[in-house]
């Protein structure tokens, strides 16, 4: 298991290259990205997020005292504005509650603290959690995803579609892969990115196989009944 997917991560890497993601000039942007990525794409998001900042919104204390029905207004292209801006509010008052509104003091705390914390606010699931933490605090945590589960299963790498149990598989076999003086979380990031495009581009749930840089070593589970 721990070979195929070290084989996956040098095969995306080679097809689509290093991602460097999440975008994001901050931390908190990058947190305030996980909760309006929730249920749509990543352009609807930047629409988003580029109307907090044109308006000087995007910060733990701006976004704490703006009305929610500003919220709604800005953040509207990201779509669900009304529960994501109940989340943005309960994420961005825990924020400053417990942290003052410091990444710094955050990133003090160990993974397993954090992720509880997060996971008891309202609307933030696990891949939400893991985002955050994966991506805004540098934590040694992997993000699962839909793009995720669906292609572990189709390569036949796992059967499995526990959350927390692909999570595992994946910080198993990649905790100690180095490369390109990649660290631990740089390998973290790039390979949830690098399955994220292989999701977009050809791993769809109707999927393009014959153009798939996985194509040779998918045993492709279940395409037949898609």
């Amino acid at each position: 298991m721990r070979k195929n997917l070290l084989r996956v991560f040098q095969l995306l890497l080679n097809e689509f290259g290093a991602q460097n993601w999440w975008p994001g000039e901050t931390p908190f942007e990058v947190m305030v990205g996980a909760v309006l990525t929730q249920q749509t794409s990543w352009k609807n998001v930047e629409k988003a997020i580029n109307n907090l900042k044109a308006e000087g919104e995007l910060s733990p204390s701006s976004l704490n005292k703006i009305p929610p029905d500003r919220i709604k207004q800005l953040i509207k292209p990201a779509g669900f504005y009304n529960i994501k801006t109940e989340r943005l509010k309960a994420l961005t008052e825990y924020f400053i509650k417990q942290y003052n509104g410091s990444i710094s003091r955050m990133q003090k705390n160990a993974a397993p603290r954090l992720r509880k914390e997060l996971l008891s606010i309202k609307g933030i699931g696990r891949e939400t959690a893991d985002s955050i933490l994966l991506y805004a605090l540098d934590k040694k945590i992997f993000v699962v995803d839909a793009y995720t589960i669906r292609m572990i299963y189709r390569t036949g790498i796992s059967k499995s579609a526990d959350y927390d149990e692909i999570r595992k598989i994946f910080e198993t076999a990649l905790e100690k892969y180095k490369i390109n003086g990649y660290s631990t979380v740089d390998v973290f990031k790039e390979m949830h990115a690098l399955i994220v495009e292989l999701g977009k581009r050809y791993c769809k749930k109707i999927p393009i196989c014959n153009e798939c840089p996985l194509d040779e070593m998918c045993k492709k589970k279940g395409v037949q009944n898609e």
